[in-house]
């Protein structure tokens, strides 16, 4: 993956763990249940009878830690005829032993993994996870859970489709890419939070000829991935909301080389043209470049959710987020990027689906979200009516919730191909230095692109 692995957790840090020791799943060597995938859904939990429930997940540090503990507590309380055995992992080390786990005889029944190609899909063409269609009909997780969101975890049968067919996961969690505002800033030059991007450009403007010697839009770019978070949100100016899904999921008949992309690719030429972004972006961090927007440089940050809680602390009442101001010109919609945590998924070889099924259930209901909020996660569902712990998060809380009831949530880009993140943010850099023109970036990008989806899009 190119991006940093605190995206993958939204608002809750991640830190990684020394590797555990491999625990064996709850199944013994034998063949799976025979009906999986259709029949009746044994929803009442406490009918099932004592099952042991192996669950591995990487919710190891901080509120991650907190809000599964909770809820694990909850559900052994409700249920005490469902034990729960539980393997925490870093992400990384969950990575590396789970594809091994799945393949033997004794997988665990619950789990957390990465939605991307390299992992879910690769389990889907294996057969070696459960479709969730019919515990999602069962328990509402269709209704509750909108298309912008599901789409993260769907895959069609054979793994090759990303982004559509049947449902393979629920995330408890999501994020989404946004504006950081320094209102100190803001309101010292006379400007007010931009309510269109057409308001957001002007006031770039506004600010640069205040403030000449600095750029309003931090950027550090040094690790390439950044200014795709940049990227992204200037494309869905542009572009259509399904034609970015296409592209970024790395379906079959899209293509980068169009009049919208190349607008929106002249687009951030023109910002690092007229100052808004440092012509210098490519040799600044990421870290570095948010630590310096938490201590008072710029106007403006283009980043995710995850940055919330260090960002509230350094610049306490100061800052605010907000979605990407949406164009005028293209409808008004509110479109961004964005995602969904770690989903959690059921292994095909599970003897206790139901119960996994309700597991899942039970971590990712109302109740659920709410406990999610308590303890500083961002939740993926219900989001804007949760009650977050500082005014920071409360935006936050607001932006996800926003975006995702408006159906305007679109996928990361580097999503595509399994090369698309090192192709994309090297082409990005290119163009921010003006070593690629918009016509040659789009060229690059379309490379990766179309020799991937002709063969598996």
């Amino acid at each position: 993956m190119s991006r940093p692995f605190a995206r993958l957790v939204a608002v809750a840090g991640i830190g990684c763990l020394a590797l555990s020791a491999c625990a064996p799943g709850s199944n013994t060597a034998g063949a799976p249940p025979e009906n999986t995938e259709t029949g009746t859904v044994g929803r009442d939990p406490a009918s099932l009878g004592d099952v042991t429930l192996t669950v591995w997940d990487q919710e190891v540090r901080g509120g991650q830690a907190a809000q599964i503990t909770k809820l694990n507590d909850a559900f052994q309380k409700k249920y005490p005829n469902i034990k729960l055995q539980r393997v925490s992992r870093s992400f990384d080390d969950l990575n590396k032993t789970i594809k091994l786990a799945l393949s033997g005889d004794n997988p665990p029944d619950v789990f957390q993994t990465n939605n991307g190609r390299a992992d879910m899909g690769t389990f889907v063409k294996g057969r070696l996870i459960l479709p969730l269609d019919r515990y999602a009909q069962a328990y509402g997780w269709d209704q509750r859970y909108p298309e912008s969101v599901r789409q993260y975890s769907s895959y069609s049968p054979d793994g090759a489709t990303f982004g559509r067919g049947s449902l393979y996961g629920l995330p408890q969690v999501g994020e989404v890419v946004g504006v950081y505002v320094n209102k100190k800033h803001l309101q010292e030059a006379g400007l007010s939070t931009p309510k269109t991007w057409e308001e957001f450009e002007a006031g770039l403007a506004t600010l640069k000829s205040k403030r000449p010697n600095e750029a309003p839009l931090v950027l550090g770019n040094l690790d390439k991935w950044p200014a795709v978070h940049v990227f992204g949100p200037v494309q869905a100016q542009h572009v259509a909301p399904d034609t970015i899904r296409r592209l970024g999921f790395g379906q079959g008949g899209g293509s980068w080389q169009t009049p919208e992309n190349t607008a929106a690719a002249q687009n951030l030429v023109d910002w690092v043209d007229k100052g808004y972004i440092d012509a210098k972006a490519n040799g600044l961090g990421y870290d570095a470049a948010w630590q310096s927007f938490g201590k008072g440089t710029g106007t403006y940050l283009m980043a995710g959710t995850w940055l919330a809680p260090d960002l509230s602390t350094a610049m306490k009442d100061d800052v605010t987020f907000i979605l990407p101001p949406p164009s005028a010109a293209a409808g008004g919609k509110v479109v961004s990027t964005g995602g969904t945590g770690i989903p959690w998924a059921i292994s095909a070889k599970s003897k206790n689906p139901d119960a996994a099924a309700a597991y899942i259930d039970f971590i990712t209901n109302s109740e659920a979200m709410k406990v999610l909020a308590e303890t500083g996660n961002l939740p993926v569902v219900e989001t804007a009516s949760q009650k977050a712990p500082d005014a920071l998060t409360q935006d936050v809380f607001t932006a996800f919730g926003t975006v995702v009831d408006e159906n305007g949530l679109v996928p990361y880009l580097d999503y595509a191909t399994p090369t698309m993140g090192d192709t994309l943010g090297a082409a990005l850099q290119d163009l921010i230095a003006g070593r690629k023109n918009p016509a040659q970036f789009l060229e690059t990008v379309q490379k990766d692109y179309g020799v991937y989806t002709e063969k598996h899009g």
